[in-house]
């Protein structure tokens, strides 16, 4: 996630580039062939561009509302994982008492589950925070943070019945776990459903189509600055469509994602220090990104 404006700026820009140069170019072309080789044919009426630009911008609008609440919702589901992991290590701290390999556990959770939405390798953390028994019980398990919080609620249930701890109390647990669950299939849901094409490909297709005549509806106004002009409006709509396409896809490895890394990292660092182990470092920002 870009958490430094200019470096976002940079970014964003930079991605841009090749098309908007590409824009450019097209738009000289027009140019050259108006003015120089008088290619009246070129000469195109402003009104239906416009119209077309309008209705482009506001599609594009639509896109990019809901490819924000994709990434917002993502965000939101991911904040119910820390308040719950958190609620989940006070729980284990100061009712089971003597079980930190539970804390532990939960601690590889966020990067299994990290691992298993983006396209991202956590397993190392995973191996290195769960217990060598529980990663030897999950290990064909195809969805390993489910796994993860089966062998923690198993563990739960074992102290329970050996600690004769009042049912309320396991209940108040499995409740935890529980939210867990359901933040979980949430984030699975985002991730394995993608916008509708009608959503994430006409809008590019009607962009880079508006972009293309545009400069046939300027020409005979603008002359020689028309690659100025019609360049700085098709920006905005490349600027846009990137937006919308980013926001879209929460999880990917990309600076535009989630800093799923940086949260995992707040977990586990939330979860060690109450059993005395040796907390990571923070996650620093790199370039302006938070991975």
């Amino acid at each position: 996630m870009i958490v430094d404006k200019k470096a976002g700026l940079r970014i964003i820009m930079g991605e841009s580039a090749p098309i908007l140069l590409l824009l450019f170019a097209w738009d000289l072309l027009v140019v050259i062939l108006y003015q120089v080789f008088h290619q009246e044919w070129m000469e195109q009426p402003a009104l239906p561009v416009s119209i077309i630009g309008s209705a482009v911008a506001l599609m594009m609008g639509v896109r990019n509302n809901s490819a924000y609440g994709r990434w917002w919702e993502a965000r939101t589901l991911w904040g119910a994982v820390v308040n719950n992991t958190r609620s989940f290590g006070r729980q284990a701290g100061t009712l089971l008492w003597d079980r930190p390999d539970l804390a532990r556990a939960m601690a590889a959770y966020p990067h299994a589950l990290r691992t298993a939405l983006g396209k991202v390798d956590g397993s190392a953390d995973v191996n290195r925070l769960l217990p060598p028994e529980m990663n030897e019980r999950i290990s064909s398990w195809v969805n390993r943070p489910n796994g993860i919080l089966y062998q923690i609620g198993l563990g739960v249930s074992a102290e329970v019945a050996k600690k004769n701890i009042d049912g309320a109390v396991h209940g108040q647990i499995d409740r935890i776990l529980s939210d867990l669950a359901n933040a979980q299939g949430g984030l699975e849901r985002i991730c394995k459903t993608p916008l509708p094409v009608q959503y994430s490909v006409i809008p590019r297709f009607l962009a880079n189509m508006f972009c293309i005549i545009l400069p046939l509806s300027m020409v005979q106004t603008l002359g020689w600055i028309t690659p100025l002009g019609s360049s700085m409006v098709g920006l905005l709509f490349i600027v846009l469509d990137k937006t919308g396409a980013d926001l879209e896809n929460p999880f990917d490895n990309t600076a535009h994602a989630l800093p799923m890394k940086a949260m995992a990292t707040t977990i586990e660092t939330d979860l060690l220090q109450p059993i005395a182990d040796v907390p990571p470092a923070p996650v620093a920002p790199a370039n302006g990104i938070l991975p």
